[in-house]
């Protein structure tokens, strides 16, 4: 998750109290992991997993998607992209990242995350408390939806829409009364995660990238605990990074190929990666 502004009041928030936790907690083991400056950095706790990455194929993504959520289906990537007065609803290409299709979402809204379920596309907003459903093959949008707090990700395990909001909590909803089934809190080792954002379900796993950062968490969808940190560190290298380069942030999976596509805000390219343990 991610504006403009937001980048100033974290400044204020700094300025105030130095320290930013990102896993929060009490005392001993639960004791905060905390931020040094505006760079959130930390290390998961140990006899955690930790994972790395192999890059199996790279492809061009449009450096001007403020990429929100990212979904692969039918050999085409679908793509939730932020920002007010810039957020949009595309499918693209994925060996070219060329736009074959596109809908300009309404300026008052800063779209978020996307999932695809029963021929329908679901995208969330940030803060207006308001989601919209598409036609899968058309584009076209078809009614809106409501939910409580703000939006960041969603996913889908093929039965409930899967909704995180910042925050450590992940609601499951009902796609089609959007009512809350049932709810999760993500930590690692009795610690809280927080900042979870864009969402895709892996072969039974729930993937969450933590915002700012360069990690993805795995999370067990039945307890909330987490199995796993992949961490992405120099995935995009500084020579395709410019002064619009944002974080890391699009995580879509193809289930019948097995592969993992990653790619960032602003980011001019899309990968597949590999994860293999990290020494």
């Amino acid at each position: 998750m991610y504006s403009p502004g937001r980048y100033f009041r974290w400044a204020a928030v700094l300025l105030t109290v130095a320290l930013v936790p990102i896993i929060a907690g009490g005392c001993g083991r639960n004791a905060p992991v905390t931020l040094p400056g505006s760079a959130p950095t930390f290390s998961p706790l140990p006899g955690t997993p930790v994972y790395t990455y192999r890059v199996v194929n790279t492809w061009s993504h449009d450096r001007d998607a403020f990429t929100q959520g990212l979904v692969y289906l039918d050999g085409v990537l679908l793509e939730s992209t932020g920002l007010y007065g810039r957020s949009s609803l595309r499918r693209a290409e994925l060996n070219t990242g060329r736009v074959l299709q596109q809908v300009t979402v309404p300026p008052e809204y800063f779209s978020e995350g996307l999932a695809a379920l029963q021929g329908k596309l679901y995208q969330l907003s940030w803060q207006n408390q308001k989601g919209f459903v598409y036609d899968l093959q058309t584009l076209q949008p078809e009614k809106q939806f409501a939910y409580a707090g703000e939006g960041w990700g969603l996913a889908t395990d093929g039965q409930s829409l899967i909704l995180s909001d910042g925050t450590d909590r992940i609601r499951f909803l009902n796609p089609a009364t959007f009512a809350v089934e049932r709810t999760i809190n993500v930590s690692d080792h009795g610690r809280p995660v927080v900042r979870l954002n864009e969402l895709e379900y892996v072969k039974g796993e729930i993937f969450a990238n933590v915002w700012q950062t360069d990690f993805v968490v795995r999370i067990n969808p039945a307890t909330g605990a987490v199995t796993g940190w992949i961490d992405f560190s120099g995935l995009l290298s500084p020579t395709d990074r410019d002064a619009t380069t944002d974080v890391l942030n699009g995580i879509a999976y193809d289930a019948a190929g097995d592969r993992l596509f990653v790619t960032g805000k602003f980011w001019p390219k899309l990968f597949e990666v590999r994860l293999e343990p990290k020494p």
